[in-house]
């Protein structure tokens, strides 16, 4: 019998990767084509089909070998049924997606949450591999997560489990709104966007800081200047790290994974965030729900997304 392989497919506002694996979660393959939003929801999925089917025609597999295609879609999602209840970035509302593509493309589909696919992606065939239970968080612009126990997703009764950034961790007194809405999420702190908004805080106020020189402030920005020594900067990764570091504690005591995968931007600082971010776990977590706990970075990179995607039809 022919090699199987598994098409997975990472729909952006702005492109839309595709990714070949086999049964082992190796990249075999690449593609990407532009999402075209600007088209509107019609031309979004035919170039979703369009594009799954481009990656096989230009490797060396033939489409009988596809044992099924998996989408991760940023948005409000009926997991089970594949159903896209709203994607705001694409603008899509109210679309079948595993039905449409299923009738196009005549293999089984599977559609799920980005950041659960990412996670999943991390955990089968990156810095997780052969791990089954972990929790994976992405820093960028939010907070983003996945939870895999037993090499699955969960995702909960209504697709909103590993919803890490919005897990609302800090105090009434220092909270701020989050963007969903609630007050003191993680994501207000510990994503680039809350950092960038604490060094701006910080620079209004006229603290003392190397950042007051910078004209428009990212958050390599900050992390480049608490590695430098500007105490400003060292406060402000620090209680990035802190709250982070205290998530992972109520997640340790309540679902006791094997390890912490850290993505994202933000995750670039590489060890001078994660040594605080362990330390911060080390001191508030019950010693046997650490013991041998460990908090990583991710591998994978911007390929999670593909590799996660085509895991989904070996891992649901």
């Amino acid at each position: 019998m022919s090699q199987k392989i598994y098409v997975g497919i990472d729909v952006g506002g702005t492109a839309i990767k595709v990714g070949l694996c086999n049964e082992n979660g190796d990249l075999l393959h690449t593609y990407e084509g532009p999402t075209e939003t600007n088209k509107g929801t019609d031309a979004i999925l035919e170039n979703i089909a369009a594009y799954a089917r481009a990656i096989v025609a230009e490797s060396s597999y033939e489409w009988e070998q596809v044992g099924g295609v998996g989408v991760g879609i940023a948005g409000f999602l009926d997991i089970p049924s594949g159903y896209i209840k709203f994607a705001p970035n694409l603008k899509i509302r109210d679309v079948n997606l595993k039905d449409y593509l299923e009738a196009k493309l005549a293999t089984k589909v599977l559609v799920n949450n980005d950041a659960n696919v990412a996670a999943l992606g991390e955990a089968w065939a990156g810095a997780g591999k052969g791990i089954d239970h972990c929790v994976c968080y992405t820093l960028g612009t939010g907070v983003g997560g996945g939870i895999i126990i037993g090499g699955k997703i969960v995702e909960g009764f209504a697709g909103m489990a590993g919803e890490l950034g919005h897990i609302a961790i800090v105090p009434d007194l220092e909270a701020i709104q989050c963007g969903c809405g609630k007050m003191g999420c993680l994501e207000t702190v510990s994503s680039a966007t809350g950092i960038i908004r604490m060094a701006k805080d910080a620079v209004e106020r006229g603290d003392r800081t190397t950042l007051a020189q910078v004209t428009d402030i990212m958050a390599k920005d900050v992390i480049d200047a608490a590695k430098a020594g500007d105490e400003v900067a060292m406060r402000i990764v620090s209680r990035a790290a802190y709250y982070l570091g205290r998530s992972m504690a109520l997640m340790a005591v309540v679902l006791n994974p094997e390890c912490f995968i850290i993505g994202g931007g933000v995750s670039k600082a590489g060890e001078f965030l994660f040594e605080q971010i362990r330390e911060v776990f080390e001191k508030y977590t019950q010693k046997e729900a650490k013991d041998g706990v460990k908090i990583i970075p991710a591998t994978l990179g911007n390929n999670a997304g593909v590799v996660g995607a085509a895991g989904l039809i070996l891992r649901s």
